[in-house]
């Protein structure tokens, strides 16, 4: 009892801060923007292309001007831009695995292309007890693997925890070329999420496990998950967690990831729902991000607060997505600016669980990962039509 008091004033105090803190965060106005309407019914913005078809990601670019991705088992290669795809399996017995929509891919500075991602196979003992506040023995173990040919054939598979992980959100190579991606571990009595990350300075071959960052929780919805990542210029390494409390919360390693330090929340409003950080190839950091409310609006039905979901009544708003820069590290940033949204024609009613690929410099391809849960949209924008 004394731990959910202790959480309903951090709650309370947060909400205060959501209304009164966002200083460094400029308002949108609610002036009806020009737009176009995708193929799946969505919105997006004049200035954006619809890329239709292409598949959710995440992408990386191979050295031969390729994109590869990750489709079930599957390893999948383009050379014409996403058009066509040809597969390879990812194991030697695929019955075993089934890769979990939320994972993580990325090609190393030497050309090492590296998978995290939760086996749903082995999804396990999930049956929350409302009672309990708790879904005790629940599993979904992470796995990590490389390819040394450019996705063709994979090695070197090791798991690195058994915990059910709610998603592998993120991942970055360090200027020191540490490979570092973000994971989750859920903790019991009262069932939480927290966030972990782990750190390879050997291009995925092995891995090192961070501290564990339990900020605390009731519920199936609650604590710190869905972390997004970025090195900056001095050095850090910067985290921003998707939270139920109104705000993105921070963190900053000073290690390449391995210990994570100076927790508390950001001025930049966020529903509860995942952002991703971005370092473009101009320098600036890029942001595409659910809002607490949509544009115009100083309210949103609120979710949870029943112990059951999480501790705290919070906004789950997946009606919008909105990006914004930053030239100095995330001390300020541009106006955000809606990108998309959905509207009475879209085939899902959701928009969240963004992913970013710059196909080229300047050229940001976002994806939404969720057919049915975060909508399906596909296209593309330039950076120098928002700065």
């Amino acid at each position: 009892m004394k731990r959910k008091q202790q959480i309903l004033a951090i709650s309370i105090l947060l909400t205060g801060f959501i209304f009164f803190g966002n200083d460094n965060v400029k308002s949108q106005n609610s002036t009806e923007q020009k737009g176009k309407i995708t193929t799946t019914g969505y919105w997006i913005h004049d200035k954006a292309e619809e890329l239709p078809g292409l598949k959710t990601g995440p992408f990386v670019r191979l050295d031969d001007k390729s994109i590869l991705t990750i489709e079930k088992n599957m390893s999948c290669i383009s050379k014409d831009e996403g058009k066509t795809w040809t597969k390879y399996s990812i194991f030697p017995d695929s019955s075993r695995f089934e890769i979990r929509i939320e994972r993580v891919l990325f090609r190393t500075s030497n050309g090492t292309i590296i998978l995290a991602f939760a086996n749903d196979k082995e999804r396990a003992n999930w049956s929350w007890n409302s009672e309990l506040a708790d879904s005790p023995g629940a599993t979904i173990p992470t796995y990590a693997i490389r390819s040394l040919d450019g996705g063709k054939t994979w090695q070197d598979l090791q798991k690195l925890h058994d915990e059910w992980t709610g998603a592998n959100r993120d991942i970055i190579e360090t200027k020191d070329g540490n490979i570092i991606f973000t994971s989750m571990m859920m903790r019991h009595n009262p069932g939480h999420h927290t966030v972990v990350t782990y750190t390879s300075k050997t291009n995925g071959f092995n891995w090192i496990r961070s501290n564990v960052i339990d900020l605390g929780g009731v519920g199936h919805h609650s604590g710190v998950t869905e972390a997004t990542i970025e090195q900056l210029n001095d050095g850090r390494v910067w985290m921003l967690m998707r939270t139920n409390w109104g705000v993105f919360w921070e963190a900053y390693s000073e290690d390449e990831g391995l210990t994570w330090g100076k927790f508390k929340p950001t001025k930049i409003d966020a529903s509860s729902a995942p952002g991703l950080l971005q370092r473009l190839q101009s320098g600036r950091l890029f942001l595409i991000w659910n809002r607490v409310y949509p544009e115009g609006k100083d309210s949103y039905p609120l979710s949870g607060g029943d112990g059951v979901s999480s501790e705290v009544a919070h906004s789950n708003n997946r009606e919008e997505l909105s990006i914004m820069f930053s030239d100095d590290d995330g001390e300020t940033w541009s106006e955000p600016v809606v990108v998309a949204r959905i509207t009475p024609e879209s085939k899902v009613k959701r928009l969240a669980y963004p992913r970013v690929f710059e196909a080229r410099p300047g050229e940001i391809w976002i994806t939404t990962t969720y057919s049915g849960f975060g909508g399906y949209l596909s296209f593309k924008l330039y950076e120098k039509d928002f700065i």
